[in-house]
């Protein structure tokens, strides 16, 4: 039986520990039927450990875990019905063609010989992998690999999928062709969480965000709500060294929401633009420290995400 609640998700103080080092602490989220929410966070913050219990893969400590109103702990046999899991690498069998592989997912998820061949072919031409079906997957593209692995946790068309991390490593192009399908996905009504390294895609494709840091959520809301919260525009000063970095970082610490040290550049929240640049530049002038260059710009979810984690970038993705 599942909820008659518009929540497919809902997630109330969730807790995971692994001896004295406390994951989760706390965390509390709900996902809306047919919409997208994306989870953010740096690395460690417990992103994966979250999935992995929402997909049943992982027991939990302390809290509550429901999807479509089953309780995680209590069913999991059930809930692993109604879900797709996507993970950051492609749970396929290398020696395996792409339709052996999804004939095989589907003979697992009990369905008949008939019907898993009838929705391998049915998912080959969604995904654009009519022309690789045949070839054994070692010979995939990172890109081809991903849409596969994608496709098969589509097998059963579960009406909530997780996708962690799904576009890593990918390139470019084949990022975009991802965000076609999960966009495709989701309008077709499809409950979505995705955590992601790329705030891009989280702007792109998300109806709310949630950014989880130490185990706890620390903002949530759309992405625009979120940019919102910094101000209104970001001033973005660049520095001959790193010498004259750290000066400005002293000189204008409560107004910087980011810095980047490999390109020397301070990122400063700006909420009356004229009064405000012109007060930052003063300072700087007063206490001797030149710019290189600066430019004005409105917040993007990196300056969201660096101003609530921490404020240091070292210039990698």
């Amino acid at each position: 039986m599942t909820s008659k609640t518009d929540d497919a998700i809902v997630i109330k103080n969730l807790k995971k520990s692994y001896g004295d080092n406390h994951v989760l602490k706390g965390i509390n989220l709900h996902v809306k039927r047919g919409t997208m929410l994306a989870l953010l966070g740096p690395n460690g913050a417990g992103k994966t450990t979250t999935v992995r219990i929402m997909s049943t893969l992982l027991k939990f400590d302390g809290g509550s875990v429901k999807i479509n109103g089953l309780d995680v702990a209590k069913k999991p046999d059930e809930v692993r019905r109604i879900i797709g899991l996507t993970g950051q690498s492609a749970a396929v069998d290398e020696m395996l063609t792409g339709r052996e592989n999804l004939i095989m997912m589907g003979r697992l998820y009990r369905l008949t010989k008939k019907s898993a061949h009838a929705r391998a072919e049915e998912l080959l031409a969604e995904f654009d992998l009519v022309d690789a079906a045949n070839r054994p997957l070692k010979a995939y593209s990172g890109g081809m690999r991903r849409r596969l692995d994608l496709a098969v946790s589509l097998i059963a068309t579960p009406p909530i999928i997780f996708l962690d991390e799904p576009t890593t490593g990918l390139d470019p192009r084949s990022r975009i062709a991802m965000w076609d399908i999960i966009n495709k996905l989701k309008a077709g009504g499809t409950t979505i969480l995705l955590t992601t390294q790329y705030l891009e895609e989280a702007d792109q494709l998300a109806d709310r965000i949630v950014v989880i840091d130490g185990g706890k959520v620390i903002a949530e809301g759309t992405a625009k709500e979120l940019k919102s919260k910094i101000g209104n525009d970001i001033l973005e000063l660049t520095f001959a060294n790193k010498k004259l970095l750290s000066a400005a970082e002293k000189e204008l610490n409560k107004t910087i929401v980011a810095t980047n040290e490999k390109d020397l550049t301070h990122s400063v929240l700006i909420r009356d633009t004229n009064k405000d640049v012109q007060k930052t530049l003063a300072a700087l002038s007063n206490a001797n420290i030149k710019i290189e260059s600066m430019a004005v710009h409105k917040p993007t979810l990196d300056d969201v995400f660096l101003s609530l984690t921490d404020k240091k970038s070292k210039g990698t993705s």
